[in-house]
């Protein structure tokens, strides 16, 4: 198990080349009351899944929307630390800016425009992308979601699963080099959950794309991922190699179905590990 501070050590020797994205001790007020991320630290490796699991509060979303500077919305604001993306500075950065620079975020219940065809959905992705080659790209996604191309309506008339892929391939219009992903299994059938799953694993492994993905179906996410981290009540409670913590006995326990009444990495540290935790 790595602790936050064994983390630290680890970091020492890591090839900075290999981090597309730095999150560096990380607060953020909401309403300027509001402490909701608590000194969050985090990075995504370069081509790699990292995953980013916790219940519902911990502080996910929030961070992603941290990431993509979208905070201002919901008087939302980071008080303290960095945000950096390629060894670049971005915290303060605009949102369009940072799609430009290769950050695309795929929303939490999808965001696509229901009242515009699936194509119309995709050329939008391209927007940042004044010569972009629309047409070949199109067809491109078409390849990694043959069921979109039969959909000829509106995309309010699709599927779950379903305009998850619209959703997917929209964010692959803009050539990103970082997808964020919140939630992408909400709402779908088991089997559609395998088949969403399996294409983010196509586009990391075929394309090259860094994933950071939140999730709450945390057995299906360590599947995927290439590494990992938990959070509770705004910051990192445990992270490492996603293999190693789907053996973790508090991982499975608390996220994978272990067995008795789910408990708290909270009580854990401060009961159970503490000189393991602290």
């Amino acid at each position: 198990m790595l602790s936050q501070s064994d983390t630290t050590t680890m970091d020492v020797s890591e090839n900075v080349d290999d981090i597309i994205l730095s999150v560096n001790n990380v607060e953020v007020v909401f309403n300027e009351v509001i402490l909701v991320l608590r000194g969050l630290n985090l990075k995504a490796r370069r081509g790699k899944i990292t995953a980013l699991l916790g219940t519902n509060g911990a502080g996910k979303t929030t961070t992603l929307k941290a990431i993509t500077n979208l905070l201002a919305m919901e008087d939302g604001d980071v008080t303290r630390g960095t945000i950096e993306y390629e060894g670049q500075d971005v915290t303060h950065m605009g949102p369009e800016i940072l799609v430009r620079k290769g950050i695309f975020l795929v929303m939490e219940g999808r965001g696509i425009l229901q009242d515009m065809t699936v194509t119309e959905n995709l050329r939008l992705g391209a927007y940042s992308r004044p010569n972009a080659k629309i047409k070949t790209e199109i067809e491109q996604i078409y390849s990694y979601f043959p069921r979109l191309k039969e959909r000829t309506g509106l995309a309010g008339y699709l599927s779950g699963g379903e305009q998850q892929m619209l959703a997917i391939g929209r964010a692959m219009m803009a050539k990103p080099k970082l997808i964020l992903m919140d939630e992408p299994s909400m709402g779908l059938s088991p089997l559609l959950v395998k088949e969403v799953f399996g294409i983010i694993q196509r586009l990391n492994k075929e394309l090259g794309i860094s994933i950071l993905l939140v999730e709450q179906n945390a057995r299906m996410a360590l599947k995927i991922a290439d590494e990992a981290y938990i959070m509770e009540n705004g910051k990192i409670v445990l992270d490492g190699a996603a293999k190693e913590l789907m053996e973790n006995e508090d991982v499975k326990e608390f996220y994978l179905g272990g067995g008795g009444e789910r408990r708290s990495f909270k009580n854990l540290k401060s009961f159970k590990r503490r000189k393991r935790w602290l």
